[in-house]
């Protein structure tokens, strides 16, 4: 079981017992992690998954050039998806459904969202401009909660979250938080700050 708080485990050295669900654990979520191309979303949850994680990621090749972004000396992107699991405050498992940032693999997202709580988007400050069309689509396929992470690169500027949040034209009240996304506290206190929203609407929408 993983904390907060925890360290990242090794993926080639899992605890064998941690693949499987503590007797604790009361409820399963399934979490969408959005965003654009190279944003972090892989980063995030090989950081905080407690199992080995299943990804697509696949080497960049000289076809995909001037369809998709190039970023630095980024090798490798995902287009399929990223899946790990993480167990919070002992009793809730979170099951993180990683999407493709390029814009050619987005017809993926309906079907990856099918019974999330919410999704988590990723945003980078460098690009955030890139970030538009990733919150356009998920407003036209799904009815999910949102809520943003800033993903803070070391050259990254930094903002206030209010500054980022009109700058995304984010609807009141959606939660924007940041952090360096290879930490596992901060990645997972990322995720919690989503649940906590989904759950705060869901009982909103109850006592409608």
């Amino acid at each position: 079981m993983v904390s907060a708080g925890s360290e990242r485990t090794d993926p080639g050295q899992v605890d064998p017992a941690a693949l499987h669900l503590a007797p604790t654990v009361e409820r399963s979520v399934k979490v969408l992690v959005v965003g654009a191309y190279g944003v972090g979303k892989t980063t995030l949850i090989g950081a905080v998954s407690e199992i080995p994680v299943l990804s697509t990621e696949e080497t960049i090749t000289a076809a995909s050039a001037g369809v998709d972004p190039r970023l630095g000396e980024k090798s490798t992107t995902t287009v399929a998806m990223d899946f790990g699991r993480v167990t919070v405050g002992g009793t809730t498992a979170l099951y993180l459904f990683g999407t493709p940032g390029q814009k050619r693999f987005w017809d993926l997202w309906a079907g990856l969202a099918d019974g999330a709580v919410g999704a988590l988007v990723v945003v980078d400050t460098r690009r955030l401009e890139d970030s538009f069309e990733v919150l356009d689509q998920l407003e036209e396929h799904t009815a999910l909660p949102v809520t943003v992470v800033v993903n803070e690169f070391p050259d990254a500027p930094r903002h206030a979250t209010d500054a980022v949040r009109a700058a995304l034209d984010l609807p009141p009240g959606t939660p924007v938080v940041a952090g360096d996304l290879r930490e596992r506290r901060q990645a997972v206190e990322a995720l919690q700050a989503l649940v906590a929203h989904a759950v705060r609407l869901a009982r909103a929408g109850e006592a409608a």
